[in-house]
């Protein structure tokens, strides 16, 4: 005779049976309990500069740059106006998100002493940020002793970018004397360089001025800045080739602000592209050694800010985060950054945090038949 099982019992029966089942977590949501990557914290302030109306700033405000010198934070930053010309304005923060004080005039705009276009040449395939007419972009700051010296891209409007040198004494510069040298071409001409940086203090005895990141370190080194007297040039190479073994960064774009010393290198932020979605700026960190800064130590595992926000994707470039300045206040690494080419934020990080992280990604040579590569 068949057993007949209750409809109560099997209900609990099943109950029992599911209690005792061990639970599977599907792959998708172990992949959304992996801890985040380390990033940058944006302000909620930002944009802490956005155009304003005035001819020589009135499109576009960008790519600013920094120095921190008793404890206030010092920013250029490159702006576009009326006559679609580049030209450099100034703004100062004692916290590091608050603007304090905004100069009302540019501080200072592309040599007279450069050659006007020659247009019976042709004309080059550049656009950066909007700047049809030429003039100066994306200055970069380095402050050592008594000097605060700034490399920045001159443009003409039509066939010649160079990278240019200029400085002007801290006094000058603090009590706002724009009395700035009279600026060189230190790229050589004919040639289409970015992102060169100064390190803020001698390396060997030297300065030292890093002018390639990809596919090998280049960096100069001189005994004296005024050997670049406009007739000697840096020889460079801007290639910028892709990297199939990495992913994020495999489009390398160009090195962000001046190094920054820190315990365990030189800090170095650079911008990048996945070569594969080459749509969108991300900002990356590496370590370079003290003494032979052509030797990466560490290097961030993923982007430590990419463009989210509406600020950084609604302006004359989406998906742009740009960055030439970066100062270290109170503990706190601040990363100024020009957002779509229009306008300019700020995010910040505990120092310590981002290089307590960039360690546990010791970046290690490959071996080829028994040699490094």
């Amino acid at each position: 005779m068949k057993k007949v099982v209750s409809k109560k019992k099997k209900i609990v029966k099943t109950i029992k049976k599911l209690k005792t089942k061990k639970r599977v977590v599907s792959p998708r949501k172990k992949v959304l309990k992996k801890k985040k990557s380390i990033e940058l914290k944006r302000a909620p302030q930002n944009p802490i500069i956005e155009p304003r109306n005035y001819p020589w700033e009135s499109k576009a405000t960008l790519n600013p740059s920094a120095i921190i010198e008793n404890e206030k934070i010092h920013l250029i930053y490159r702006a576009i106006g009326d006559n679609d010309s580049s030209v450099l304005g100034y703004a100062s923060s004692y916290d590091g998100y608050n603007i304090s004080e905004r100069s009302p005039n540019s501080i200072y705009s592309r040599p007279n002493n450069f050659s006007k276009p020659d247009f019976s040449t042709s004309s080059i395939d550049y656009i950066s940020g909007g700047g049809w007419n030429g003039g100066c972009e994306d200055p970069r700051l380095t402050l050592m002793g008594d000097t605060v010296y700034m490399i920045y891209t001159a443009f003409d409007g039509w066939s010649s970018v160079r990278i240019t040198l200029t400085s002007i004494k801290l006094n000058d510069f603090k009590q706002k004397r724009w009395n700035w040298k009279k600026g060189v071409p230190i790229s050589p001409p004919n040639e289409i360089h970015k992102n060169w940086v100064i390190f803020p203090e001698k390396i060997n005895g030297k300065f030292a001025i890093l002018h390639s990141f990809y596919p090998k370190i280049l960096i100069d080194y001189f005994t004296s800045l005024d050997e670049l007297d406009g007739r000697k040039f840096i020889q460079s190479n801007n290639t910028r080739p892709v990297d199939y073994s990495r992913t994020w960064d495999s489009w390398f774009r160009g090195i962000g602000p001046s190094p920054i010393k820190t315990d365990i290198g030189w800090l170095v932020l650079y911008h990048a592209m996945n070569h594969r979605n080459s749509d969108r700026y991300r900002m990356g960190a590496i370590i370079l050694d003290l003494k032979n800064p052509t030797k990466i130590l560490y290097r961030s595992e993923s982007p430590i800010l990419e463009p989210e926000e509406y600020y950084e994707n609604n302006g004359y470039k989406w998906g742009v985060i740009y960055s030439c300045g970066a100062v270290v206040k109170k503990g706190n690494l601040f990363v100024y950054y020009g957002g779509a080419d229009k306008v300019i934020g700020v995010a910040s990080i505990k120092l310590a945090d981002l290089l307590n992280d960039l360690k546990k990604h010791k970046v290690v040579k490959l071996k080829k038949q028994g040699m490094e590569i």
